[in-house]
């Protein structure tokens, strides 16, 4: 199995540090405001890896955390009127809720800053005792970057290109304008711990390392996140968390790829943010999933108008290939291992879901053609379908549920309603012409019709 490591560049062999087990963290969300597709994507793939690691025959450990306490869950607090503590709190349970509803497994751990302050202390101590952080006159701590030699290995940046695009705060307490905070003094009204550099609070990059030591102890296997975090956030993690034990802090770097909504990355700024919640108001988890993944990991997504209800085309099309095959040979338990082995070498190859997922549309062609042949292989190939493809959470649930849902949430406009009852009249006087061109022009307006007992369905194409 390969993984590809950001930190080289390149593709290895997976080998943990411990036979068998695999220590995995993935970066999660900070909560000062909903879900949106960004986290989504990104809590998906790591649930996926670890699952696929698990099918591997590793113990995993997968950590994933929540940032609740930083600048923004201050302002936002402040713009509420709700405490700080107490809104990061229902954040959080709002977005457990919109990952549940998306079909995002839980990690095997939870960490949450506000919980490890006393680890995040002990840790700033150690590196200030070590020489690689300084206390500054205002109560700040800081990281002092020319005392770690490697800094830039991850993102390959040095120091000064460090200083481009990002944000230099309180350059007048630091040594260099590159040094990052460790530890930050409250400001009037904030919320704070005590700490022995008075109150304050966390800087971000420091919750990771600490949270990550106390959980897993000096190195992990994998460590995984958006690519919008190799710099500064990861850069920085390596550089702290390395300064302190001396050791290789991480195996395997992952990064996936951003969020695209029509060509330009999504943002707040931009007001073109997703939120999960609304798109679980419209889609399946399946398309969501059938959407994220059909693509390289680490590539971008571009979501476009097309994109989720194409998915759910695809989904219908797959579900209803799958009700066929159940109904028609209800009680066949036998399954396809080449379906299985062929899934198997797509994600050994760096967990390649997008060949995994481009391999079902011959699947299904073949369980077509198996169906209108009576053939009970048609129920093998689902059977196997199910059972190997429910890792990527696809095809968890019962078809006709499914299906009943895709009719109830995507009923076709008038119009093509319109023209599909017209087709049904030209069929009833046996007008066979009438009705391919009417099939024809549902095409076209983007709707696929299939006859049944009772009349038609409509799926949107």
């Amino acid at each position: 199995m390969k993984i590809y490591n950001t930190l080289t560049r390149r593709k290895e062999e997976f080998v943990p540090l411990e036979a068998g087990k695999v220590k995995m963290y993935a970066c999660g969300i900070t909560v000062s405001g909903e879900a949106h597709i960004g986290h989504a994507f990104q809590a998906i793939l790591y649930d996926i890896f670890r699952k696929y690691l698990e099918k591997k025959g590793y113990e995993v450990t997968y950590a994933r955390n929540y940032t609740d306490v930083d600048d923004k869950i201050i302002a936002r607090s402040r713009e509420t009127g709700i405490p700080a503590d107490e809104y990061a709190k229902r954040m959080i349970a709002k977005i457990d809720a919109a990952m549940a509803r998306a079909d995002v497994g839980e990690p095997t751990l939870w960490l949450k800053a506000t919980e490890n302050i006393g680890n995040i202390i002990a840790f700033i101590e150690g590196l200030i005792a070590n020489g690689h952080a300084y206390p500054a006159a205002n109560g700040d701590v800081y990281f002092d970057v020319d005392t770690f030699p490697a800094y830039g290995q991850l993102s390959g940046r040095d120091k000064e290109d460090a200083l481009d695009g990002v944000r230099v705060d309180n350059d007048e307490q630091k040594r260099h304008p590159y040094d990052f905070a460790l530890w930050k003094a409250a400001k009037e009204g904030e919320i704070s711990w005590d700490s022995p550099w008075g109150k304050g609070r966390p800087g971000w990059h420091i919750e990771c390392s600490a949270m990550i030591r106390a959980a897993f102890g000096d190195r992990i296997d994998i460590h995984g996140g958006g690519r919008d975090l190799i710099f500064p956030h990861h850069e920085n993690e390596i550089a702290q968390s390395e300064a302190l034990t001396g050791k290789q802090f991480v195996r395997y770097w992952m990064h996936n790829g951003l969020i695209k909504v029509n060509g330009q990355k999504m943002s707040k700024s931009l007001g073109n943010s997703l939120l999960l919640d609304d798109l679980m108001d419209r889609f399946s988890p399946d398309a969501l999933k059938f959407a994220l993944l059909s693509s390289n990991y680490r590539g971008d997504v571009n979501v476009t108008d097309e994109l989720f209800p194409a998915a759910e085309a695809h989904v219908a099309r797959f579900y209803a290939l799958i009700a066929r095959a159940e109904q028609m040979f209800p009680d066949e338990q036998g399954m396809e291992a080449e379906i299985d082995a062929k899934f198997d070498a797509a994600m050994d190859d760096d967990f390649n879901t997008a060949l995994a997922l481009a391999d079902l549309f011959g699947y299904f062609k073949e369980v077509a053609r198996l169906l209108d042949a009576h053939d009970a292989r048609a129920r093998r190939m689902t059977n196997q379908i199910r059972a190997t493809y429910a890792l990527l959470g696809l095809f968890k649930q019962e078809p006709a549920a499914y299906l009943a849902k895709c009719a109830a949430r995507e009923e076709a406009p008038a119009e093509v309603t319109a023209v599909a009852e017209e087709r049904r009249a030209a069929r009833a006087q046996k007008n066979w012409a009438k009705s391919d061109e009417l099939r024809e022009k549902l095409r076209a307006m983007g709707y696929a019709v299939r006859d049944t007992k009772e009349g038609y369905t409509l799926e949107k194409i």
